[in-house]
């Protein structure tokens, strides 16, 4: 039977095992990245290379720390209200917004769409362009049948208007 402090001193020499070894691969994994940066420096030049690896050393001894910016947080301690960041004016957008719309506008490129070039075209529009020529040529022909048919008739009622008047002008003179 085990003391109530007994199981707690098993349990750290159990666990002290297993955190050396890995404390010792740890320490073996750097002295193997210390031996490879030494023969990859050896390859250049040995100035450079003391140099590199005393720069190595300050880094690894050295913490960063990064300075504190209190931007939502209100301190009350005095040494940390000089560090809050004063509050931040959104600036105007108006401007940019405006030249952005106005770069967006399409520029009309047509200013009027001709509804004849979008329609689809009908199956026959083909034989219509072929036989347009043809049927200018019938036009012409039929207008001046039209007009000479027009011109007969006028004479025509010309001659009986003539006829008519002078039978009128005989009626009128037999009468007297």
């Amino acid at each position: 039977m085990a003391a109530p402090g007994g199981g707690l001193e098993a349990e750290e020499a159990a666990a002290g095992p297993a955190l050396g070894r890995l404390e010792e691969e740890a320490r073996r994994r750097r002295e193997r990245l210390r031996a490879l940066r030494q023969r990859t420096l050896q390859n250049k030049d040995g100035g450079e290379r003391e140099s590199k690896q005393f720069r190595e050393d300050e880094e690894e001894e050295t913490v960063k720390h990064k300075e504190l910016k209190l931007r939502n947080y209100e301190p009350e301690d005095e040494e940390l209200k000089k560090r809050k960041v004063p509050q931040a004016k959104p600036a105007s957008v108006e401007d940019k917004v405006k030249d952005q719309l106005e770069a967006a506008k399409p520029e009309p490129i047509i200013d009027e769409v001709d509804l004849a070039n979008l329609a689809p075209r009908k199956p026959d529009w083909d034989l219509k362009r072929d036989v347009a020529k043809k049927l200018e040529k019938l036009e012409k022909r039929t207008q001046r049948a039209i007009a000479e048919l027009i011109r007969e008739r006028l004479k025509g009622q010309e001659e009986e208007l003539a006829s008519a008047v002078g039978s009128a002008k005989q009626e009128g003179s037999d009468s007297d």
